[in-house]
């Protein structure tokens, strides 16, 4: 009812609180009907898409405001939620004020997809319906009772329905919704009690008050909704007479670019439009379209340090003709040269700022940024790393980056490749492929961003040509030397059945040529993922052992140390740990001293001769060390060759997870997790210094899967310095073989070998690249083995 029409019930006493607030006294106001227009709070936004496919915020939310002149108390309110045809009500409980004019914020339930909430002033729980439902403000905390007629209720403040089915509502309901609108109010500060009068569906705003006036639409072409910049300069507007030609179509919208560019490079002629259901234009079709623009930021791993992508939605499509699809731009030799080295270097921070430089010809994030959304090509894209399994191919224009000796391009600790882009299935299949293969002819598609990278999506299935990389075989040991290898096996248990075990065991005999002494990491108890509380692994070693010798191996035997149920990270209720196996038919011996446990440290003794040994062999390095918390503990053993001791220390550094993505929103990228290798790297660097300080000539190995570069401090840290130092043996490699793990097309260095000085003059090293490259792989990554001779420490 409008507000010249006040009911009776709207009457009633107004009460000051006595608590005084941090804005100023909080006014309660007593109990006032939905059916009478609210003159102080009121809902401005209901939201229920929150997490779901394509949604723009991670959570469903209801937005108030205050519109009295002075505070209001909230505290014993509520927000509740009825389904649309419901009766019953979940209760949201409110806190604190509101000030005037401001926005009160209530995040409920949500999922994985969408940039993160603003911080709410209050957390619930309620799943709402994206499509239809029910909200009520009410002056109490009790769950309402009035049924389907709640709207006229003395204790409900105000009151929204939405979806035109739904069963209560003020006058009429609101706009139905979607995963990616919300209803918001027209004028905060103006409600008819005419839901559907003072609503209209749009781009969802959180916290920020969006209604009033609508401003009249905007003139614009593509490349002014662009603009040299990340976010769109008329983001929030509502542009007309926007014209161009259909270049391709997804599931849920359609891209489309003027073919009457401008003379600037840096402003894309493409852009998407989301129409939330399969669009019904078609490719080539000539169109102008009226819509507001919008930067949607896509979830998934990254979630608010993903770029947005400027779109056109709630969109009035009016097709005009058919033409041409524009030829492709051509990113490579022969059109736009993307830069060689550098993904950022001007930002030191949030490249969406306005205040950033916008740099397409040095910036490879600014260059990929001014083609977002247009249709582009590659001639002879070549393949820089195996087609993943979320169905994405890196791929690079010909020219590109430091190449690996197999095809790869190499990442570098002033080189992350921005001319790497990945391939995706949007639009169709992608084909396997492998490092080192091409792909025929010039591939075409539209360029998009997800999950923290720029993505190229073709809508043909690109060709692949073989580029001939066959699966490494290393060479065997000579007889003086005992090959030591490591080997991230991939979260193995027995669950993986008997193919994964096949092919590591045929990885270990053929590729590995059997080595004496192997480092695995990645060992899960004997109930893999299951969270039973057990946390042996001797069924997983055993496996692995039988499957070796029916691939042709020799046998071998193991040594491992039980973690604590749950406390060293990796796959819930797999108990990952390291672990050690070694043959048993070569003078290799290892050397058993009991006393070792899953929190019990190993420690360094001396026989009478003055010579380090471990007090428990095998032994864990430190346990108890905060360095490890959530991490896999370092495994150390002792072993003997022809009668001489060698110590070698397992390793698996905590991962890189939760670091910022290369190619996301904030530059330089922060990687939050490397503090934590740099702890480790102390910790086992400490532990090696403890035997060298015993005798620093004894025979040391430090393996495993750290996690970190070659160039990183992490392996600085455990090299040391002076007569102590260790050799990294990937640093001892040409730059073109150094890798082991090929991550978004990207060739690094993950896992790594390193000795004491004195086994160096008579070693070998071979990273043997026979996983990383395939889509076909047994473990991402490349096994390494490292052959040396152990000597007397006087033998210097």
């Amino acid at each position: 009812m409008s507000a010249l029409n006040r009911s009776p019930r709207r009457l009633g006493a107004v009460v000051v609180t006595t608590s005084l607030l941090a804005a100023g006294l909080a006014v309660a106001i007593a109990a006032a009907p939905a059916q009478a227009a609210s003159a102080d709070v009121v809902i401005t936004e209901v939201y229920g898409g929150g997490g779901n496919s394509g949604a723009p915020y991670t959570n469903d939310f209801v937005e108030l405001t205050n519109n009295n002149a002075a505070p209001v108390d909230v505290s014993g309110w509520s927000v509740q939620y009825g389904s649309t045809a419901g009766t019953t009500w979940q209760v949201t409980k409110l806190t604190g004020s509101i000030a005037p004019g401001a926005a009160y914020l209530i995040q409920d339930s949500g999922g994985a997809t969408g940039q993160p909430m603003p911080t709410p002033n209050v957390v619930g729980t309620i799943a709402m319906s994206a499509s239809a439902g029910k909200i009520a403000l009410v002056t109490n905390q009790t769950a309402l009772a009035c049924g389907a007629d709640c709207d006229k209720d003395p204790a409900v403040k105000d009151f929204v329905g939405y979806g035109s089915a739904t069963n209560d509502s003020e006058t009429t309901p609101a706009p139905g919704l979607s995963n990616t609108t919300s209803d918001s109010r027209n004028d905060p500060k103006q409600d008819t009690d005419n839901n559907a009068a003072d609503f209209s569906a749009g781009n969802p705003s959180p916290g920020t008050l969006t209604g009033g006036p609508a401003e009249p639409p905007v003139d614009a072409k593509i490349h002014d909704i662009q603009g040299a910049a990340h976010r769109s300069p008329l983001e929030g507007k509502v542009v007309a007479n926007v014209t161009g030609v259909v270049t391709a179509k997804s599931s849920n919208g359609f891209w489309f670019q003027d073919p009457q560019a401008d003379d600037d490079p840096a402003t894309s002629e493409g852009i998407f439009v989301f129409t939330s259901s399969a669009p019904t234009v078609a490719v080539g079709d000539a169109l102008s379209v009226q819509g507001s623009v919008a930067e949607f930021r896509p979830g998934g791993s990254g979630g608010v340090t993903n770029l947005t992508t400027t779109e056109l939605t709630n969109a009035k499509i009016t097709v005009t003709g058919t033409a041409a699809v524009p030829a492709a731009t051509i990113v490579g030799p022969g059109g736009r040269v993307p830069p060689s080295t550098v993904i950022d270097d001007d930002s030191s921070g949030d490249v969406e700022k306005t205040s950033t430089a916008f740099d397409p010809a040095n910036d490879g994030i600014d260059f990929w940024e001014s083609l977002e959304g247009m249709w582009i090509g590659i001639n002879q894209p070549e393949v820089t790393g195996p087609t993943s399994s979320f169905r994405e191919l890196s791929v690079v224009p010909a020219g590109s980056g430091v190449r690996t000796v197999r095809g790869g391009i190499l990442l570098q600790k002033t080189d992350s490749n921005p001319e790497r882009v990945l391939l995706d299935d949007v639009l169709t299949p992608i084909p396997d492929a492998k490092t080192g293969d091409k792909l025929a002819g010039t591939v075409t598609g539209v360029l998009d961003y997800s999950f923290g990278n720029f993505k190229f999506l073709p809508t043909v299935t690109p060709t692949v040509v073989d580029g001939g990389v066959q699966r490494e075989v290393t060479t065997k040991s000579s007889p003086l030397q005992v090959s030591v290898a490591t080997f991230n096996v991939e979260n193995l248990d027995p669950s993986d059945g008997p193919a994964k075990f096949d092919g590591l065991a045929q990885a270990v005999v053929h590729n590995l040529a059997s080595p004496d002494i192997l480092g695995l990491e990645e060992v899960q108890d004997n109930d893999g993922a299951i969270n039973s509380g057990n946390t042996k692994a001797d069924v997983t070693l055993n496996t692995l052992a039988a499957a070796i010798v029916k691939a042709g191996g020799p046998e071998y035997t193991w040594r491992e140390i039980d973690p604590v149920d749950g406390q060293e990270g990796g796959e819930p209720g797999g108990n990952i740990r390291v672990a050690f196996m070694y043959r048993t038919d070569k003078p290799v011996k290892f050397v058993d001293r009991p006393g070792g446990g899953s929190t019990v440290a190993t420690t360094i003794t001396t026989d009478r001769f003055g010579r380090p040994h471990l007090s428990s062999s095998p032994g864990r390095v430190d346990p108890a060390n905060p360095a490890w918390a959530a991490t896999r503990v370092p495994l150390a053993g002792e072993f003997t060759w022809h009668g001489q001791t060698l110590f070698v220390v397992v390793n698996h550094f905590s991962s890189k997870g939760g670091d910022d993505p290369l190619w996301g929103r904030f530059q330089p990228p922060v990687q939050v997790s490397a503090a934590k290798r740099h702890q480790q790297a102390q910790v086992v660097r400490g532990f090696v210094d403890q035997i060298l300080a015993k005798d620093t000539g004894t025979n040391v190995v430090v393996l495993g899967d750290l996690n970190d570069f070659d160039w990183s401090e992490t392996a600085d840290i455990l090299v040391g310095s002076g007569k102590t130092a260790l050799i990294d043996m990937p640093r001892t490699l040409p730059l073109n073989q150094r890798y082991s793990y090929v991550f978004e097309g990207n060739s690094q260095i993950l896992d790594q070998i390193l000795i004491s000085k004195n086994l160096q003059p008579a070693s070998s090293y071979d990273v043997v690249h026979m996983n990383a490259e395939f889509p076909d792989q047994i473990s991402d990554h490349d096994p390494q083995v490292v052959r040396v001779i152990p000597l007397p420490s006087w033998v210097r």
